[in-house]
């Protein structure tokens, strides 16, 4: 049985959100507008959860930390939640969103969930298949809440699965991606879900 009650959060703002030059995929750090936002986020846990799961990447880890503080007895476990990496860290160091963009735009295009930009970044069949092993660890935990502190291109991609399921295809890509531009998570923002909706 899942948890009854999971909170999927996204990280707060980070250097990269704030337009800042790329320093890697998995090391930009939060902003002082990202602490503040972790800060106000540890506020609204009135109780400890569970379960506490963090992507490995900086900028959640650091989001999460003022939970930890908050309920240092509560269990805490990274898993892999982090988000897609489609373009390689490596040619991306030093670049802004604005530089990225038409990469970004021909990624989309093509639509190709088995393409590689390089070997140090990840294919969207791969990221699909961290989605679904998410999933079956929610509903294999149990207890009364978690809270995953993660990232909103994650939380969009499990979101997709859990309403079409998650076998790839260049029309899930697509649909995944529309969804993320037409709404992404706000920063420090929280969907809840029900332990129904994860069955």
């Amino acid at each position: 049985m899942p948890p009854a009650m999971t909170w999927l959060v996204r990280h707060g703002q980070s250097a990269s959100n704030a337009g800042l030059p790329a320093t890697g995929a998995a090391n930009v750090p939060l902003t002082e507008l990202g602490r503040s936002q972790a800060r106000a986020l540890a506020d609204r846990v009135g109780e400890p959860p569970d379960l506490l799961i963090v992507s490995p990447f900086i900028r959640s880890q650091a989001t999460a930390a003022p939970i930890r503080e908050r309920w240092p007895l509560a269990p805490c476990e990274t898993w892999p939640i982090h988000e897609l990496t489609y373009l390689s860290p490596a040619r991306c160091v030093g670049t802004t969103k604005q530089t990225r963009q038409p990469w970004v735009d021909a990624y989309w295009q093509a639509c190709d969930p088995d393409y590689l930009d390089g070997a140090d970044a990840e294919s969207f069949r791969a990221f699909v298949a961290r989605l679904e092993a998410f999933h079956r660890r929610l509903r294999a935990l149990g207890g009364e809440s978690a809270i995953a502190v993660g990232h909103g291109q994650f939380f969009s991609g499990f979101l997709t699965g859990l309403r079409r399921g998650f076998e790839v295809s260049p029309d899930w890509m697509k649909d995944f991606r529309a969804t993320e531009v037409a709404r992404p998570m706000a920063n420090c923002e929280i969907v809840e879900l029900a332990g129904e909706a994860l069955r």
